[in-house]
């Protein structure tokens, strides 16, 4: 037996706004953030289990704090006993009435039960010396479900029905775990598409994107139309008129103003369009897929738990399901929605714009791929090039395709040398913890 003996939190902030990487219409001088963690145990192997709420920024030591309060949660307890029924530790986090007032189930604190799950996860793959994507799509349909909270869901997924969707993917799990470990998973880059860049850094980032591979692009858009229209005409220009380039909004739009500002740039063909309005708009978003229909609209990376995914997949909301690993309760409730988006025949494609992302949500699409959905047609993971030198085990995206990773847990470990370099000079940490850029810290 074993027990959790601390959880070690860190601030760490980078300084992505200096080259506007990351700028969008709503986020215009982002630092990409990691309100982070790790559980430590007394075990002889050593093994710790990492985790991480994604930030842009200031508010990340709101997060930290939420992180902490939920991790006393779990010192002195038990690590077989919250690893072996991860269902039930789960519901356990997200089920303290008192924290779950702060809610329920949604914001800052909701994701730091995430990423304390998450990092559960983490060290429950690394002691099955497996990557989590592997781990996860080797467990029995009964198991599965027995991770998954269906209250409020079960006028849309039962039980029963999630248990008959991991059932009929269930015979070709091996040959399609050959295939993920051959060719990888499906990538699109939105490496070129942030709304500081200039046009001749968007135009190169463009012609590289199609020469290492990818199968389309993602623009920003949503500031200036007159802005955009010259933005995606570029993009068209360089590369063709069939290459599929989507667009993202951001939510900067009411319902009006989105039928209006995408009708504007329907001629240049956008293979969808991402947050057009508020991720709470379930109506809005149903209108707006109603008013540009047949340009899809893809949603979810601010969408703060299954039940209003329930609702946008009720409501014929969208058709481009956005999962993200840092947004919801864990890895848990990302199954959820798994399940919800195979009940409803929907696409999913994970947003990962920021530090980490793309590290964890390629375990939840493999998984997918694997063991829910049985096909990658339509689907890619969103691959941004920035900052995956500060992780333990990187991404490998090779050709336009995310190569499936080997290394156990859930990639989620940061190296120390990028936590001590990066770690944020504010009130809640000594003199000693400042970070090395200078600069940023001194801002």
């Amino acid at each position: 037996m074993s027990v959790i003996v601390s959880i070690d939190t860190a601030d760490v902030r980078f300084p992505t706004s200096q080259s506007l990487d990351g700028s969008d219409a709503m986020n215009p001088d982002p630092d990409y953030s990691a309100a982070y963690l790790v559980v430590h145990t007394d075990a002889a192997d050593g093994l710790e289990g990492h985790g991480f709420v994604f930030t842009i920024g200031r508010g990340n030591e709101v997060q930290l704090t939420a992180i902490s309060t939920v991790a006393e949660h779990l010192r002195g307890r038990n690590v077989e006993a919250l690893l072996d029924d991860m269902g039930a530790t789960s519901a356990e986090l997200i089920g303290d009435s008192q924290l779950r007032w702060l809610g329920p189930e949604k914001g800052v604190m909701h994701m730091a039960i995430g990423a304390v799950i998450n990092a559960l996860w983490d060290l429950k793959a690394k002691r099955a010396c497996m990557p989590l994507w592997q781990l996860l799509s080797r467990m029995r349909p009964e198991e599965l479900v027995n991770l998954v909270d269906f209250r409020y869901l079960s006028d849309a997924l039962t039980r029963d029905e999630a248990l008959a969707i991991l059932r009929a993917s269930e015979p070709g799990r091996a040959d399609r775990e050959r295939q993920l470990l051959e060719s990888g998973f499906p990538a699109y880059t939105t490496t070129p598409g942030w709304l500081g860049y200039s046009d001749e850094k968007l135009a190169r980032l463009c012609r590289e994107a199609m020469d290492e591979g990818f199968p389309q692009i993602k623009l920003k858009v949503g500031a200036d139309l007159d802005d955009d229209i010259r933005r995606m005409r570029i993009a068209r220009e360089v590369c063709g008129p069939d290459y599929p380039i989507a667009i993202d909004a951001n939510q900067r739009w009411d319902v009006a103003a989105a039928i209006e500002w995408v009708t504007a740039l329907a001629s240049f063909s956008p293979s969808w369009v991402e947050e057009p309005t508020s991720p709470d708009d379930i109506l809005g978003h149903a209108a707006i897929a109603r008013g540009i229909a047949p340009i899809p609209v893809a949603t979810g990376e601010h969408v703060q738990n299954r039940i209003v995914f329930k609702q946008l997949m009720q409501a014929g909301a969208l058709e481009i399901v956005q999962i993200d690993a840092t947004r919801v309760g864990g890895v848990n409730e990302n199954i959820a929605i798994l399940l919800l988006a195979a009940k409803f025949g929907l696409t999913v494609c994970p947003h990962a714009g920021g530090v980490g992302l793309c590290e964890l949500v390629q375990h939840l699409s493999m998984f997918d791929f694997v063991a829910v959905a049985g096909t990658t047609e339509g689907r890619m993971i969103e691959f941004v090039d920035h900052l995956h030198e500060h992780f333990v085990t990187p991404i490998e995206v090779e050709r336009g395709a995310y190569r499936a990773p080997l290394a156990p847990g859930s990639g989620a470990e940061m190296r120390a040398s990028s936590i001590r370099d990066f770690r944020w000079a504010g009130a809640h940490h000594s003199a000693g913890d400042a970070p090395l850029v200078a600069e940023f810290a001194a801002s």
